[in-house]
């Protein structure tokens, strides 16, 4: 069972914090995970699209607490975040 958290302006847009998910058998990389929620649900698409690109949207992703790419093979159990980008000052 995979573990999402969603935070700042995303769980705003999202109207959640929070899931747990049966990761599909399909579903074997973050990208593949984005494209997964993105097609469950219409309001996902506002988050994750960017620039008409999905795979260019400008939202970080940690598994298990470490910031990885899109590529980054999941596995059962994992927590999956999803933030926007941090700017500092």
């Amino acid at each position: 069972m995979l573990n999402i958290q969603y935070f700042a302006s995303i769980r705003e847009a999202l109207n959640r914090s929070e899931e747990e998910l049966e990761l599909p058998r399909d579903v074997k990389s973050v990208q593949a995970l984005i494209d997964y929620l993105v097609s469950a649900n219409p309001h996902f698409e506002a988050v994750f699209i960017g620039d008409g690109d999905r795979k260019a949207g400008k939202v970080l992703v940690a598994v298990n607490q470490t910031i990885v790419d899109r590529k980054h093979l999941l596995s059962q159990n994992d927590e999956v975040a999803f933030f926007p980008p941090m700017t500092g000052g």
